[in-house]
């Protein structure tokens, strides 16, 4: 059985910063996550994808972020279970829990912290006849991580978020031909990339088709092109290309969490705003697992969780020991 002080159970940005705002405490972390490897989506589903919402950061790649994360967490020693899914997690007394993984793994710990993101998720899929047929390498794909393998390419994006604006705007240089189809006039992303996007239709170097819906998928073993109907004339066209990449964001699942006695609200952990603590003392959830009055489902909201958290579970674990917190720029990091 594998011991700590805090069971981290996703191994996302957030997951990964409270290794670091655990360790100024002198308490020793070890990570959980079904992923393979750490960074949580950002690894996973955009890797490549910029960032700019960072503070110090006007612009930093999704891996380049879990990078840096990463060295900042490694003077703390923390421990990492990966390619393993929580399954059951039991609290035995104050201070006393196990938690035990698809595998059979066991760890014990004083704390345990949720930062599993939208928990097991998979991407939302349009109702696009044929489009089973070409996923897996054969020009249908739900999520971009190499940029690359769509140069000089043909490319079909589809949906009207921050992702598929964000791609849109990444991609217009790379890809040979760019189209961006979206079933309604108005997009739901940010307002500046909404502006780029616009900017780049009327410069012509990318295609925009508002107010369209992808109704089927055609190719003979791989991609060709795809059928998309006006939904104002019902006009239907045909565009070839080789790539479709459907962005219509993720369906989440809490999975196991959902059977651990957490209050849920709408497929997200209610928490105390004072700490981030859940009906369960010595349980807390972070990042976008969590709901609260006016939540913001940001990276850096999830790293001000991470940090309030980190204090009260030093005070869970230590009743009655005070701590004076003395800033980094000043103590330095302190390593086990």
């Amino acid at each position: 059985m594998i011991s700590t002080d805090i069971a981290i159970v996703g191994a996302g940005p957030v997951g990964l910063f409270a290794i670091f705002e655990c360790g100024l405490l002198k308490m020793r972390c070890h990570l959980i996550d079904y992923l393979p490897q750490t960074g949580g989506q950002l690894s996973e589903i955009y890797p490549k994808k910029p960032i700019y919402d960072i503070p110090g950061y006007p612009t930093i790649m999704a891996q380049e972020l879990v990078d840096n994360l990463m060295k900042q967490a490694e003077p703390f020693k923390p421990g990492f279970t990966l390619g393993e899914r929580v399954e059951v997690l039991d609290k035995r007394g104050e201070g006393d829990f196990v938690l035990t993984t698809n595998m059979g793994t066991q760890i014990h710990s004083k704390v345990v912290v949720i930062a599993g993101g939208l928990g097991c998720f998979e991407p939302r899929k349009p109702d696009t006849k044929g489009i089973e047929n070409f996923e897996n390498g054969k020009g249908v794909a739900y999520m971009v991580l190499d940029p690359e393998k769509f140069r000089d390419k043909k490319v079909v994006l589809a949906g009207g978020g921050d992702s598929a604006l964000d791609w849109a705007i990444y991609l217009a240089p790379i890809a040979k031909e760019l189209t961006l189809v979206h079933r309604s006039e108005s997009f739901r992303g940010a307002p500046d990339s909404v502006n780029k996007v616009m900017q780049l239709a009327s410069d012509k170097k990318i295609n925009l088709l508002l107010n369209s819906n992808l109704t089927q998928a055609n190719g003979n073993g791989h991609l060709q092109s795809v059928n998309v109907q006006n939904t104002k004339t019902n006009e239907l066209s045909t565009i070839e290309t080789d790539d479709l990449i459907p962005l219509f964001g993720l369906s989440p699942k809490l999975g196991p969490i959902d059977n651990w006695k957490l209050q849920i609200d709408k497929n997200a952990i209610e928490v105390n705003t004072d700490d981030y603590s859940t009906n369960i003392p010595g349980i807390y959830a972070i990042g976008d697992i969590n709901t609260y009055k006016n939540k913001l489902k940001l990276i850096l909201c999830g790293f001000h969780e991470a940090a309030l958290m980190s204090h009260s579970a030093y005070k869970y674990m230590n009743p009655g020991i005070k701590y004076t917190m003395k800033y980094t720029t000043v103590n330095g990091v302190n390593t086990f």
